[in-house]
């Protein structure tokens, strides 16, 4: 425990026999449980994961998860609705099974997919597990060994002590990132960051690629988790979720960790793509979700304005753009009217993107 609250550490693992042991023998000791969800590997480790837990001892305090009581008050149908919809939300997620012989008592408990579901589908079902228990603060550590565990009381303490909603490291803000980070991987976190702050409307984070991150036990209830994107694009989904959900957000700053026998299975040029596709229905996403039908707010109207009207403005542009270029002259009202669309457009933009700024400021903590 870590001020008197229960923590746990989600591990997404797949492919991870030589370096899950030195992550489940590095994890602090306030660590209540460590959840290993191993995405079908195809080497040993979940057998590393087993021989770990037969070594280790049990923690000795039981949890167990809530039961949806039959009887009780009238005005209690709410909260009992709610725990009923997240047991039967188990159907969502990837098949899976839990290995231990003593899941109340062990410290590390260890799921095994049973078919591969992808690395966010893994902390989805790490997360499921801890909601479904009631922990106060659920850690989220990679299983190859890229996050130093003397850092994780710094990423658990806002949650527990702040009331902050969501912590998530940024490596990008230390002193050695450029140094240390691969030059193609930090240009391509460089890049998705700012695409994320737009359709996130988190518009100060960065590092939107990091994975050690802390949540609270009210952010996991106010998001669904079995919707969270199932592969690397997981972290800017998760953050376009939260904000939908009016959750507060806090960065610290973290040690960028390579070159310690980990092996990446990203393909970068595959996945910055995908991810930017993702993020461009997520921005539409959040604008209908959070400023139509949960909150409405000028900058819904301001932003679809501004789009219209800019795409208005290409077919002029266009027509400038090829008249100019072969030396015809440009009509009057042809320049007329790209100049009015598009400045129209432009100063609906940037009033939108203003007004997000303002909105978001709270969500922020510093």
């Amino acid at each position: 425990m870590l001020l008197n609250k229960t923590v746990a550490v989600v591990v997404p693992a797949y492919n991870e026999a030589k370096q899950i042991d030195r992550v489940l023998r590095t994890m602090p000791h306030f660590v209540d449980r460590i959840i290993v969800v191993n995405d079908c590997s195809t080497d040993n480790t979940a057998g590393v994961v087993l021989s770990y837990i037969k070594e280790d001892r049990a923690i000795g305090k039981i949890i167990v998860p809530d039961k949806v009581e039959a009887d009780g008050d009238q005005y209690d149908r709410a909260e009992k609705l709610l725990k009923e919809k997240q047991q039967d939300d188990m159907r969502h997620y990837i098949p899976s099974e839990i290995a231990n012989t003593y899941p109340a008592t062990d410290r590390v408990i260890l799921i095994n997919h049973l078919q591969n579901g992808g690395v966010g589908a893994s902390i989805a079902r790490g997360y499921k597990w801890c909601l479904d228990h009631k922990i106060d603060c659920t850690a989220v550590m990679a299983g190859d060994g890229q996050m130093d565990p003397s850092e994780l009381e710094n990423i658990c303490k806002p949650v527990l002590s702040e009331d902050i909603d969501y912590v998530k490291g940024n490596r990008l803000i230390h002193g050695s990132a450029r140094l240390i980070i691969p030059k193609i991987r930090f240009f391509g976190n460089s890049m998705l960051s700012i695409l994320t702050k737009i359709a996130s409307g988190y518009w100060h984070v960065s590092d939107t690629q990091s994975g050690y991150t802390a949540i609270s036990l009210a952010a996991l209830n106010a998001i669904k988790i079995h919707d969270i994107y199932h592969a690397y694009g997981m972290p800017n989904d998760m953050l376009v979720k939260l904000n939908i959900a009016f959750c507060t957000i806090k960065e610290i700053k973290i040690k960028p960790v390579y070159d310690i026998g980990e092996t990446s299975k990203m393909k970068v040029h595959k996945v910055i793509p995908r991810i930017a596709w993702l993020l461009f229905k997520s921005f539409f996403k959040r604008l209908w979700l959070k400023y139509l039908f949960r909150d409405f707010h000028p900058l819904f109207l301001l932003y679809h304005f501004a789009i219209v009207v800019g795409i208005m403005a290409l077919p002029y542009g266009l027509k400038v753009l090829t008249h100019t270029l072969s030396g015809a002259t440009v009509s009057p009202t042809t320049m007329l009217a790209f100049f009015f669309l598009f400045t129209s457009s432009f100063q609906s933009l940037l009033f939108a993107m203003w007004m997000d700024i303002q909105d978001n400021e709270r969500l922020y903590k510093s």
